[in-house]
């Protein structure tokens, strides 16, 4: 399973990426939407995992752009540091399957990646 995770806090993102390769899953790093967006038009992924503040494109953007351009029902996972209800509420209209804020429990994101994947099968 091939998961884009693109999120620009560096610790983050080595973290997140070593802890789900361990568990088997194969992980594209991104720091800058632009790039992420890149490679989700260019490759095949089974899920997206995206923080909502980021250089160049945010993650609503990546994901408003791969329910409405690429018409995918890839899962989405919008990651951010804000509490706002409201950010949540506007990720749920644009598509995302989950939200979650941070920090962010590994075991808990896990659980949410698998739960995801195992109803697209």
């Amino acid at each position: 399973m091939r998961i884009v995770l693109a999120e620009d806090n560096d610790i983050l993102r080595k973290s997140l990426s070593f802890f789900l390769e361990s568990k088997g899953y194969t992980i594209d790093q991104f720091s800058d939407g632009k790039d992420a967006l890149e490679a989700i038009k260019t490759n095949s992924y089974d899920l997206i995992l995206t923080d909502i503040n980021m250089p160049g494109i945010s993650g609503m953007e990546i994901t408003q752009y791969v329910r409405q351009t690429l018409n995918s029902d890839i899962p989405v996972i919008i990651l951010t540091s804000s509490g706002v209800e409201q950010t949540e509420l506007d990720s749920f209209d644009i598509g995302a399957n989950e939200f979650i804020a941070k920090p962010i429990s590994p075991a808990v994101l896990l659980v949410r990646i698998n739960k995801l994947l195992k109803t697209r099968v």
